[in-house]
């Protein structure tokens, strides 16, 4: 007879819900995103927007 206790004739516990491949892309694109969302904008890029608003705002006087 097999002794139980010996780890190789244990058997794997069963998952009682499978693994939703979608929600893990999910929830890594989430914080890909709120990664990215938390990062400064580059000074360049600041600069073009207020060079843009200066224009609209003199466009509209």
């Amino acid at each position: 007879m097999t002794d139980m206790t010996d780890p190789k004739h244990r058997l794997a516990p069963k998952r009682t819900k499978p693994v939703d491949q979608n929600s893990q892309i999910v929830s890594k694109l989430r914080a890909f995103y709120s990664s990215v969302e938390e990062e400064p904008l580059p000074d360049v890029f600041l600069d073009l927007l207020e060079q843009l608003d200066s224009i609209e705002k003199a466009r509209k006087a």
